[in-house]
Order: structure tokens, then C-alpha cells, then sequence
């Protein structure tokens, strides 16, 4: 696969990465840490708390350092929609291994959200769901060792390509 054994899942909120991330996991033999998890642990908060209290540009900084200073060599790595945002994160999370992007349409995380507004989202004031999807959209792409399509497949589908494609490396 790659130089260690680790895969990091980026994409959208409603992607999957947490529910596929743990599936992936069991399959590799692998552990799962869900960065938002982390970020709750260390400040000992939610994210929603963290914005209420500050902004999503202070969430987002904290999930940078979070990321930039985890150690994750074996691991399925879920990481927070808005993770891409830092270079530095991104950076040393592929020292352990590739980016899987699960790539899902705006309308199929639409149905999938229905908590956009509080669901602890990294999003300028105001931004709507498409700004944020297009903006995010070419970051994940920039990481992405590999695509995974994720529309109308079931999880157990892109459960079964992610494996796949990362066999196939």
C-alpha cells in the first residue's frame, strides 16, 4: 500500500468517512480514530461548543494542530470536512499513508444532511451549502490519492472499493 499502513478519509460532511471509516478498519485490521473526536477530546467540547464560544476559523485552527501533531501510523484515519483547510495537517497525515476521498454530489449529501445549520460545520457565516461544497470540492481533489464515487452506492459498495483501489495500489 504505502510507506505505513495507514489510510486518511477526507470529504464532505454526510460522506461516510466516520461510518465507512470503521467498517474499513475491521477490514484492514486496522485502529480507527476519527479526528472530530480528537478535536473533542483535547478541547473537551463539541465543535458546535468551540464555534458557539469563538468561530470556525478558531474550530479550523485547532483541527489543524490536532492533525498536524497526531502520530497515526496504523491507522483508517476519518478527518473532519474542513481538515483539508490545513497544509500542514494534510501534510503529515500522508506520511502514514493515502487520502481516500469519498466523493459524494451536492443533491446525495443534501439527502444525506439534515442538519446542515447545526451540525458543528467549519462554514463562514452565511456560506451556503454549495459555496462550501465547491470551495472544499478542489481542496479534496488536491489530496486525493484516490476517488471513490459514492452516489447511489450503498456502503457496503464503497466499502468494497476502497479496498480495491488501495490493493490495487
Amino acid at each position: 500500500m504505502h510507506k505505513q499502513g495507514s489510510v486518511v478519509l477526507i470529504g464532505m460532511p454526510g460522506a461516510g468517512k466516520s461510518t465507512l471509516g470503521v467498517l474499513l478498519a475491521k477490514e484492514l485490521a486496522k485502529d480507527f480514530v476519527d479526528t472530530d473526536v480528537l478535536i473533542q477530546l483535547r478541547e473537551d467540547k463539541t465543535l458546535q461548543e468551540i464555534m458557539n464560544e469563538s468561530d470556525y476559523l478558531n474550530l479550523r485552527r485547532i483541527e489543524g494542530e490536532v492533525i498536524a501533531e497526531a502520530h497515526l501510523p496504523n491507522h483508517v484515519i476519518a478527518t473532519g470536512g474542513s481538515a483539508v483547510y490545513s497544509e500542514e495537517g494534510m501534510h503529515n497525515l500522508l506520511k502514514f499513508g493515502p487520502a481516500v476521498f469519498l466523493n459524494c454530489s451536492a443533491d446525495e449529501l443534501r439527502r444525506r444532511i439534515h442538519n446542515y445549520e447545526s451540525r458543528g460545520i467549519a462554514k463562514a457565516p452565511g456560506q451556503s451549502f454549495e459555496e462550501l461544497f465547491a470551495e472544499r470540492q478542489a481542496l479534496y481533489r488536491r489530496y486525493a490519492d484516490i476517488v471513490v464515487d459514492c452516489d447511489e452506492q450503498t456502503l457496503e459498495q464503497v466499502l468494497a472499493q476502497v479496498v480495491s483501489k488501495l490493493q490495487s495500489r
